[in-house]
């Protein structure tokens, strides 16, 4: 199905909730060090609730083995200074949804890293900073699994 990619995440309880994302959904979750967290912490474990068994979830130690790990897939950008509405993209099987750490966004040298097929949007009301990052990844995904009918069948 389609895969999430988490570069630097930093909160625990968003990777938390983004492990049950990927386990009731079918995808993949990425993750590209370095965390803010270890795997035993307990707001990811809360967070993950049981889930963490069901889940497909890779762990890369740079970007650059997740771009080897992921690639020739389709990478779109989740950015508040997206060219692309989330709900233009015609999404397919395999794509990746890219978001960056909590605290900062994706850095300027990865919204135009050669990986990206496009930088992508969320609505959002004027002056507000963003939304929390398990919820965005949570209206992309939905958005992309919706287009494809929520087919079932399993990991890319």
């Amino acid at each position: 199905m389609f895969r999430i990619l988490f570069y630097t995440p930093e909160i625990p309880g968003n990777t938390g909730n983004a492990i049950r994302l990927a386990a009731v959904t079918g995808a993949e979750l990425h993750l590209v060090e370095p965390l803010g967290f270890d795997f035993e912490d307990s707001k990811l474990r809360r967070a993950g609730l049981d889930y963490h068994d069901l889940a497909v979830v890779t762990v890369h130690p740079d970007i650059e083995s997740a771009w080897a790990a992921l690639a020739p897939a389709r990478v779109f950008a989740f950015t508040s200074e997206g060219s692309t509405l989330y709900t233009e993209v015609s999404y397919q099987p395999g794509d990746v949804l890219l978001f960056g750490p909590e605290s900062v966004g994706l850095p300027a040298e990865l919204k135009t890293d050669a990986h990206i097929t496009a930088t992508v949007r969320l609505p959002m009301l004027e002056a507000r900073r963003s939304l929390n990052l398990a919820n965005s990844a949570s209206i992309a995904l939905y958005e992309a699994w919706r287009q494809h009918g929520f087919a079932t069948g399993g990991t890319h």
